[in-house]
């Protein structure tokens, strides 16, 4: 077998590094800092574990395969690639248990008056944080996307005395967790009836735009938006009158239409909105994890055996 040269993402660590040679003595691993010695090197490069830029793609001519160290492959599917033969694996699955976290507690600073508590420090807010607080028992989550990440926030909701139902644009099990799982064309329907709808979906054609003026009728008054994914799945304008108007009663967003936001959009001061700066992918696990997969997939492509994690290319995740 030829030796082949896998370039790794410059934040990796050395151990990481020692851990990714330790595959086969038939790779060469490197880790390049420079843009300029990336581009240079690229013509030799077989593997990358990290981003593809366009300019590196195009240099890539003996490029086979990529994988991310992100969940979501929308920032590496533009044309050149999609339409290539050189296979997209990604973190997808990985990222599920923090994201899960973080929308719970996006979602917990909304319904117990904490986000109130916190911009107005008065012990006198008690009473009237008390009438705005209310329980998640026997409340119905409605979850948009059930991959890795909608399948642990539907095990932590369980856990909250909720009942469960989400919408997919691929046949699911229906686990213990889940009352139902239903197709996309019924995404009005579980709108209608829930009472926090958490956004789970990677960014795609079909997902761009989805939360648009019609979405946000279809939910109830008091309902809360949580979405920990990609915020171009929201419409802009149609998010800010939904929560201007009380179309809805509040969002809690990791993610939003436009980033980074600017310091005087007006999400940032409403009242019913909690804010976090795209940091629901934080976990010190989650690095070591993504290294871990990319060490089974090396061993599986050095055998010809299939990937784990592949992006179809097409459909975007």
């Amino acid at each position: 077998m030829n030796r082949m040269n896998v370039l790794v993402d410059g934040s990796l660590e050395s151990r990481h590094v020692e851990k990714i040679r330790a595959v086969s003595e038939d790779i060469e691993v490197l880790r390049l800092n420079s843009p300029g010695e990336v581009l240079e090197t690229m013509p030799d490069v077989d593997i990358v574990f990290g981003d593809v830029t366009p300019a590196m793609f195009e240099r890539g001519t003996r490029l086979r395969w990529s994988q991310l160290l992100s969940a979501g492959a929308d920032t590496q599917l533009f044309p050149e690639y999609v339409e290539s033969d050189v296979v997209l694996t990604s973190a997808k699955g990985l990222v599920g248990t923090h994201l899960a976290d973080h929308a719970m507690a996006l979602l917990l600073g909304l319904t117990r008056g904490i986000s109130h508590a916190v911009r107005n420090p008065d012990w006198d807010q008690r009473m009237s944080i008390r009438k705005i607080s209310w329980e998640l028992n026997g409340k119905t989550m409605g979850i948009v996307g059930f991959g890795g990440t909608g399948r642990e926030l539907a095990v932590r909701a369980q856990g909250f005395g909720m009942k469960v139902i989400a919408v997919d644009p691929e046949r699911v099990e229906v686990s213990d967790f889940i009352e139902e799982v239903w197709t996309t064309d019924r995404f009005h329907e579980l709108l209608a009836e829930s009472d926090v709808v958490a956004i789970c979906a990677p960014s795609t054609r079909e997902t761009r735009g989805m939360f648009d003026r019609a979405a946000f009728r279809e939910m109830r008054n008091h309902a809360m938006l949580i979405n920990v994914t990609r915020g171009d799945i929201m419409d802009e304008e149609a998010l800010l009158e939904a929560l201007e108007q009380g179309q809805i009663g509040g969002a809690g967003l990791d993610v939003t239409p436009r980033e980074p936001l600017l310091d005087d959009h007006p999400l940032w001061h409403m009242d019913n909105v909690i804010i976090t700066p795209h940091t629901a992918g934080g976990s010190p696990e989650r690095l070591d994890r993504s290294v871990n997969l990319f060490c089974q997939n090396l061993e599986r492509f050095l055998n010809k055996e299939p990937l784990l994690n592949v992006i179809d290319k097409q459909k975007g995740y």
